[in-house]
Parts: C-alpha cells; structure tokens; sequence
C-alpha cells in the first residue's frame, strides 16, 4: 500500500548517504570546511567547554583549539559579557544537547583510535557527520508517515523526493548537516506526528511530549518559539477551545515541560553573568517593521526560491491544499508566514554562508504539506504526467549543480551572489576572471561593438607630488594601504545624447600580494551625480581580478542615467594590509 513512498524514502536517504560519503565527506575536511567548523562549532562549543575543559567562563583553551583547528570566526562562538566579565556562548544549548550522545561517542573512541581527545579531532568530526546523517533520516521518516495521513502515497512520495533532490535541504542534510537546520527539521517532523497523535488520541505523555519539542527547538534557536503553534493551531475546528477546556491539566504539563527544557538557557545565564536573561547576539537583531522580505526569498545572493525553485510549487500548492483541507491548510499556512516573517526579519538577512535561505529548511516539515498538495493535483490531470516531469527534472538539475557549485565547483561564492553573476555563470563548466567584477557591480555592457565611443577624461600621475606617489621603472603610480586609505576625488562632466549612454573607466592596477577577504579590498566607485544627488552608483574591487603581484589593466561599465550630469570616481582602502597601485586613468562615454 505504502511502496512509492517507502521507496522514495530511500531514494532520498541514499542521495544523503551517497552526497556525504561520495562527493563530500565534510568530516575529512580541515579548518573552516571542517563539519565543527562557525555556526556549528558555536552551536557545539559547550561540549568541550563543559565535559573536557571545565571552563565555560573563562574559554582559555580556546586560542589553542584555534591554532590547531582553525574552526572559524575566531572567538565568534563566545563573547565577553560586561557586568561579570565572563564568557558567554553566543548560541543557545539545545543543539549541544542534541549532539551530546555523538560528542559522547567519539570522546570514548578518539584515545583509543589515537587521536586526542581534544573535541575537534577526527573522531569527533566523524561522530557528529554521521549523527546528522541519521537524524536525517530519522526526519525524513516521520514527514513520510505525517503525509501519509492526508495524502496519498503516490503524492507523497513525489513530495519527499522533491525535497530531496530539488531544494537546499540536501545540501544542510547531506553536507551542512551539523547545522540546526537538518536537527531542527526533525524535530519538527517529531513535533507534527506527536501533535497528530495527541489530537487522535490524548495522553499526559503526549501532551509532555509536544511541550518538550517545543522547547527543544526553542532552546536551539530562540526563533523556533514558533513552533508552539504547530499544536494550538493543527487541523483547527470550532470545537478546540472546548477540547483545552476539557484538558487544562495537560495544557498544564504541556506548558511545565516546555518551560522546563526552554529555561535551561536562563540557568546556564544565571551561572554564567548573574542575569536570567542575556541577549547573546549583541548588535544583531530583527527588522521587524522592515522585513527583508524580497531579498529573503527572491534574492540572488541568498534568496530561497533562486537557489529551490522546486519550492515554487509548495508555494502553490497552499491553494490546492486549501481547498481539500481548510481545517489543515489555514493553520500550516498561517504557521509559514509567520516562520517566514521571522526568517525575512532578521537584519543579517542573508544568515551569513548560506546556499540559499538556510533558516527556511527546518519550516520544510511543514512546507511539505501544500508541497504533497500540488504533487496530488498533478496526479489527477493526464497533461500533468508529461508537463512536470520536465519541469522537476530541470529543478533537480538546478539543485544539483548550485550544491556542487558551492562545494566542489567553484562557480558558487558565498554571501557575495548577485543576480548578474548569477546568470552569467549559470550552467557553465568555468568562468572567465573578469566575471568577478559582476559580484559588485551588476551594470554590464554586452554588445562586442560600442557606439560613439569618445574618451572625456584621461590622467596619469606623472605631474602629481601626492602624498602617496610610488616610483618605478614605469613612471609614477599612486599606492594605497592602511596608511593611505583614499585617492583623490576626480569628477568629470558627461555630454547629454538624449539617448541610452554608458560610462567604461579604464585603469592599471597591480598588488604585492593577494587579499582574500572580500570586505577588506580596496574599491573603485564611481557615482553618477545630479547636482547633488547620486543617481547612481556602482564599484568593483580590484583585488578580485588580481594575483599576487601582477599588473592588469581594468575596466568597468555603467548605465549612465538620462538625468546624470557628471561622474565622480575615487579608490577606498577597505581594510586591507595589502597594498595595491593604480595608475593611467581612462574614461570613455559611448552608446548602445
């Protein structure tokens, strides 16, 4: 009876399996590619601090872990709290309990393996991989049985392979699994088949039970405080406020468990600064008036549904489910956007390294539901059979290769996509160096031929007796480091057509040495001016199209605005340590 859903069960748990082992094992990778490595390694770090160290306050072995392991950001797993003057972990516990029995696992094996029992080694990499593997499937395996309540098989077994093979959460089950999401997708997976059970057939243990998810979940990031609704809310009808008023008790013991797991955080607070409450993000925070709601999941840089498209058709499916199951649907719905509203609120909205919006894969328990109701709709229709099997082939691919673009490919550069880039690398085996300058600026001329091309402004530095001039057997260049942070301002008036214009600023540019943080390059901006007002403006870095000790000569593109007067262009030092010469300034005006 349940045979295409068994067997799409394991389909996916082998694509998992086969993606760990086969493509990427990330418990075989070192420093910040490590499976303990940022937000997972914060997330964990209470388990050496706590079983092997014996100092949670103080963090003193951690320079050393660093030195070793390099897990990344530095002490960004903890910070130093004021009033006490203790450390204090920057995530909340929940996920340490969670991977307290793997932790335990490779403590025992790791001397007797010949590895150090320092927590970061090999086995202790391998132990937390392999648990997030289980705990995969263990989630996978409770979606499938929810489905099944409300769906058929066939519809549900679409569903799940769907997700699988179609949407990021491969990529934070089967390679980023030590982060929340995967753990977190389980417990909800968890947390929705207790609440069918309790609502089929109440019990204390059950009632304990949901209580207990919620706050595991809670505990693991304060956010999942919104799972709370997931019990209220389920399959609502007129007769649920008579259903609680019948079992207050269990209400009751739901709310003392939750407490009673959620609270941990308060006491491990308590112990560490004094304070019951501690915001442990320090400036980070929610936008909640301003949600960033477009860039969220639509967006190129982290965006949800650029990087799942295949969750398009959960999205429409809220409409098909909705008018099968209201008594169902409204509640999940009403449940996603919320969890969405929270997800887009946050003001690190692109939540760091992410392929696609990563805060979004532990809602897929319940965005599988109006997922399994479109893929039910489709069964019904003849042309359906024909139509999506193309267009969930053409998802799948899409996944596939964005998850080896990230990993293995290279085409993927974390945190810095944008939608030019995107396209231009889209489907390719390899770029071209000059690609690079499309992760900051997004103007890009296409056409080969250029029309009425005249150069308005042209400067060497031979004249100049700057601060900051350098002398070599090419004549004068200007330098920049952390000593001279900025060049000059230079403005240039732009000619009027009364038709589409474009601007090319040709430099030199050369470096000592390769800078590879990103947000410390030196910039070249360029804005187009309106008397006083920016109508535009744009930047590339240089140091993206430069190795180490090579001279290039560079260019970038803008689309001149028809109410832009004149172009103002200059050269910022980021942050950078690594100085960087630029010399023989050329701008060109032209047209399409």
């Amino acid at each position: 009876m349940h045979r295409l859903s068994l067997i799409s069960f394991w389909c996916c748990s082998l694509l998992i399996l086969a993606t760990a082992f086969l493509y990427y094992p990330r418990w075989k990778q070192s420093k910040t590619e490590a499976t303990i490595s940022w937000d997972a390694s914060g997330y964990y770090m209470y388990l050496p601090a706590a079983f092997i160290y014996g100092d949670m306050k103080g963090m003193g072995f951690f320079p050393a872990i660093e030195a070793k392991y390099n897990p990344g950001p530095g002490m960004g797993q903890a910070f130093k709290h004021e009033a006490s003057g203790n450390y204090v972990m920057k995530y909340s516990m929940g996920q340490a309990i969670q991977l307290l029995p793997w932790f335990a696992i490779a403590h025992v094996t790791a001397p007797l393996l010949g590895y150090e029992a320092d927590g970061f080694s090999r086995p202790y990499q391998v132990a937390i991989s392999w648990g997030s593997l289980l705990v995969a499937m263990l989630g996978l395996w409770f979606a499938r049985d929810n489905l099944r309540r409300y769906f058929s098989d066939q519809a549900t077994a679409i569903a799940l392979f769907l997700l699988t093979f179609g949407s990021n959460y491969l990529n934070y089950t089967a390679i980023d699994g030590a982060m929340t999401h995967n753990w977190l997708f389980t417990l909800y997976a968890i947390l929705i088949y207790t609440t069918i059970r309790f609502y089929e057939q109440p019990t204390w243990g059950k009632a304990v039970a949901i209580g207990a998810l919620c706050g595991w979940a809670t505990l693991t990031r304060p956010t999942e405080i919104v799972t709370i609704l997931i019990p209220l809310l389920w399959n609502w009808d007129r007769q649920r406020l008579s259903f609680f008023q019948q079992r207050l008790g269990m209400l009751a013991a739901a709310a003392v468990s939750f407490v009673a797991v959620a609270g941990l955080q308060a006491i491990y607070w308590k112990w560490a600064t004094g304070s019951w409450l501690v915001y442990s993000y320090q400036d980070q925070g929610f936008d909640w008036l301003h949600p960033h709601v477009k860039e969220v999941i639509f967006g190129f840089r982290a965006g949800w549904l650029p990087y799942s498209p295949v969750m398009v058709f959960a999205v429409l499916g809220i409409w098909y489910f909705w008018k099968n199951n209201k008594q169902l649907a409204l509640p999940i719905a009403f449940t996603l956007g919320i969890i969405t509203y929270i997800t887009c609120a946050w003001s690190i909205w692109w939540y760091g390294g992410t392929l696609g919006a990563r805060a979004m894969v532990q809602g897929c328990a319940l965005w599988l539901f109006p997922l399994a109701a479109f893929a039910q709709w489709i069964t019904t229709k003849k042309w359906a059979a024909w139509v999506f099997p193309l267009v969930f082939g053409f998802c799948i691919w899409h996944n596939l290769w964005w998850t080896h673009q990230a990993h293995r490919g290279g085409l993927f550069v974390v945190e810095q996509m944008t939608q030019a880039y995107f396209l231009k690398v889209y489907g390719k085996d390899a770029k071209e160096r000059d690609w690079d300058k499309l992760l900051d600026n997004r103007d890009e001329f296409r056409v080969i031929d250029r029309k009425n091309v005249r150069t308005i402004w042209t400067h060497d530095y031979e004249k100049d007796s700057l601060a900051n001039i350098h002398f070599d057997e090419n004549g004068k260049s200007i330098y920049l480091n952390r000593e001279y942070i900025f060049s000059p301002k230079y403005t240039v008036p732009l000619s009027q057509s009364g038709q589409q214009e474009w601007l090319r600023v040709h430099f030199d540019a050369k470096t000592t040495d390769k800078e590879w943080e990103y947000w410390k390059m030196t910039q070249v901006i360029v804005r187009v001016m309106e008397g006083d007002k920016i109508v535009r403006e744009r930047m590339i870095r240089p140091q993206r199209l430069l190795e180490r000790g090579e001279s290039r000569r560079l260019f970038m593109d803008i689309k001149i605005p028809k109410n832009g007067q004149r172009v103002e262009f200059y050269c910022w030092n980021a942050g950078t340590d690594k100085t960087i010469f630029v010399d023989n300034w050329v701008v060109e005006q032209f047209m399409e």
